[in-house]
């Protein structure tokens, strides 16, 4: 029971802290992208056409992050290029996504059908997650890119000064953070399942950046939360199969989704947070 309930928290954790991770980039370099659940379910449906008639879970993976990418374009040139509000862009790119798949599922989804798609064993998932964030934590803490991008959330004027491309920085983070959505949209549609549904992603974009919020912008907390996330997914997943815990299950069903609205409100506090996170950067002259 115990080793059952260890696999099912990592089978939902590994989304989470893969998408998490590439939020926290962006979020650093002072950046909220809410865009990430678009970016995920348009990932997930890359993923399964990629895979399907590319011949393999390979062409799946880049299918995902690519898809993703074009995608954060969306965002990008909105917020960064002409200095729009971050919140309503990204709403915007969900919104897209979430049409956008509809539409190509109800035109491909019959075709792919029958198509059969490589299975990939999704602990090779959880591997790249942990690899991901000890490379991000040694980017962040040891290299000057890292410390760059950290400038440009805490004060995008005086990295400017310093010679830091703030603009070009913002670019590079929120595109890696749209290939680790795409990547987490991957892991759902042709890992945890062989196949696509309409919003499959199910508010985990949402999750992940409340993810990044409680875990206080550090590579080690957002971990923990993860694997907080995953532990009462998994705990609700249990509870399915018991009838004595019927009455419990609806609120640990929706407990991960509580906690998020309540950090994406601000009750989740902003300690450590980037200084000019969220705001446009225009610079001067």
């Amino acid at each position: 029971m115990f080793q059952d309930l260890i696999a099912t928290t990592l089978l939902f954790t590994t989304p989470l802290l893969v998408a998490a991770v590439g939020e926290l980039i962006v979020e650093r370099a002072g950046v909220v992208n809410i865009g990430i659940e678009g970016m995920m379910l348009v990932g997930a449906l890359a993923a399964w056409v990629g895979n399907g008639y590319g011949g393999g879970a390979v062409w799946g993976f880049v299918a995902a992050m690519l898809a993703a990418s074009v995608l954060a374009v969306a965002f990008i040139v909105p917020t960064i290029v002409f200095a729009a509000d971050q919140i309503v862009s990204g709403t915007g790119v969900n919104l897209l996504a979430l049409g956008g798949t509809a539409l190509v599922y109800k035109r491909m989804g019959g075709a792919l059908a029958g198509r059969p798609i490589a299975a990939v064993d999704p602990y090779w998932m959880t591997g790249v997650a942990g690899v991901l964030i000890a490379g991000v934590w040694a980017y962040l803490r040891l290299t000057r890119g890292g410390l760059e991008l950290t400038a440009t959330g805490e004060s995008p004027e005086a990295a400017d000064a310093a010679g830091v491309p703030v603009h070009r920085r913002r670019v590079g983070a929120v595109l890696f953070g749209a290939a680790c959505a795409g990547l987490a949209g991957a892991y759902l549609s042709t890992m945890r399942v062989q196949g696509f549904v309409e919003n499959m992603t199910e508010g985990q974009g949402f999750l992940a950046l409340a993810i990044v919020i409680f875990g206080r912008w550090r590579p080690g907390g957002i971990v923990a939360a993860a694997l907080f996330f995953g532990v009462v997914r998994a705990l609700a997943s249990a509870m399915e199969t018991h009838a004595a815990y019927a009455a419990a299950l609806p609120l640990f069903r929706i407990l991960p989704y509580a906690v998020s609205l309540m950090a994406l409100a601000g009750v989740g506090g902003r300690s450590g947070a980037p200084a000019y996170l969220g705001r446009a950067y225009v610079r001067a002259g």
